[in-house]
């Protein structure tokens, strides 16, 4: 058995690095897909384009317009006459912000009255509005407390250490930097495997099939066991050194911590590949040809994505979506990968992960192991 094991490994390896085309599809693209989704998954937001309409043209007015002007999130490209110039700028996608800071602004702050500020915001991109938005409040009421201070101690400068005050202190856990970059990058990593593990395994399977070599490896003495053992197993090495990789690039470039224990990623790693070598067998057994193969492999992964919390919360998903993302396995890698890196937590935090990516592995597994002698048979 392990003769024929050995020599069914020799020639999946020979076949996968004979050709350069293929070697460098294995191992450049993971690391070119990491770094282009490092820099473009993020929900930060820098230099919205803003313009300022301005009828007050006060000392307060203008100090609150260089709050805006100083800040990293807004850029104030143009200075406007018209509020008329607001709509047509934000309808040509010229801008994503417009205040408006209409006239008598600095007089009712002198009178101790409120003064409004209006905002018009580009909603089409909810999300890029939403934090907009709270940038802009927290400008706003920074330049209302830091007005209030001033104008107290100008009229009654005794009465300033007197006035009560609450001061947030905010202390965030794991990501001291609220880098969306250390949120995403732990996710690429998952994604990136299951991507390239289940296309490698369902076209593997599916060519021999489709060249006529799968028959005359099936006469020859080797058992369906084998043949299956040899045919993932090559894609299960690979795979687990993809992981590596993608996870040093996204560590060391993107200088993503890592405070967990290696071995307990090793681990989740492990059985996350189980899983999706189950899924690619799967898929190769109701393919028969590589076009096929594909365009079964898409119906599967980009729902593995979305219902996996990669990009959004689960939580936000209707309630039968959160039960379906059960069924995904990428779900409780995900949990796995960034609590490793970012947490540190172990195996006592874990292991309903990982029992959960085990017992979808096995199922997988023996469903696409059952299948596929159907298929032969």
């Amino acid at each position: 058995m392990f003769g024929r094991l050995k020599q069914m490994l020799i020639k999946e390896f020979i076949q996968v690095f004979r050709d350069k085309r293929t070697r460098f599809l294995l191992f450049g693209p993971p690391i070119i897909q990491m770094l282009v989704f490092g820099y473009a998954a993020t929900y930060d937001i820098h230099h919205v384009a803003t313009v300022v309409l301005d009828m007050d043209n006060s000392e307060e007015s203008r100090d609150l317009i260089s709050r805006f002007t100083s800040s990293p999130y807004f850029d104030v490209q143009r200075h406007l006459t018209d509020s008329r110039e607001i709509r047509d700028l934000i309808d040509r996608g010229q801008a994503t912000v417009g205040l408006q800071i209409d006239a008598g602004f600095a007089q009712k702050l002198r009178a101790g009255e409120t003064a409004p500020l209006q905002v018009i915001v580009d909603a089409t991109n909810s999300n890029t509005a939403l934090i907009a938005s709270g940038y802009i409040t927290q400008i706003a009421l920074g330049f209302a407390q830091d007005y209030e201070k001033d104008r107290v101690y100008r009229i009654a400068p005794q009465l300033t250490e007197a006035i009560p005050s609450v001061e947030l202190e905010q202390r965030p856990w794991y990501n001291p930097g609220l880098s969306s970059r250390w949120f995403f990058i732990p996710g690429i990593v998952g994604s990136l495997t299951l991507v390239l593990v289940i296309t490698l395994t369902a076209f593997a399977v599916v060519r021999e099939r489709e060249i006529g070599t799968l028959e005359q490896i099936m006469v020859t003495p080797i058992r369906p066991a084998e043949f299956i053992l040899g045919k993932t197993l090559p894609f299960f090495l690979i795979g687990l050194f993809d992981v590596s990789l993608i996870a040093v690039v996204g560590t060391l470039w993107f200088q993503v911590p890592f405070r967990g224990h290696i071995l307990v990623l090793l681990a989740g790693s492990v059985l996350f590949l189980l899983c999706m070598l189950g899924v690619g067998l799967l898929i190769s057994t109701v393919s028969s040809t590589q076009q096929q193969a594909m365009v079964t492999s898409f119906f599967f992964i980009m729902p593995a994505i979305s219902f996996s919390g990669f990009g959004f919360p689960i939580s936000t998903m209707p309630q039968w979506m959160q039960y379906l993302s059960y069924l995904i396995p990428l779900r409780y890698f995900l949990i796995v990968l960034r609590g490793t890196y970012l947490k540190g937590v172990g195996m006592e935090i874990l292991w309903p992960q990982m029992a959960a990516m085990a017992v979808l592995g096995f199922s997988l597994l023996t469903i696409a192991i059952l299948r596929f002698h159907k298929a032969l048979d």
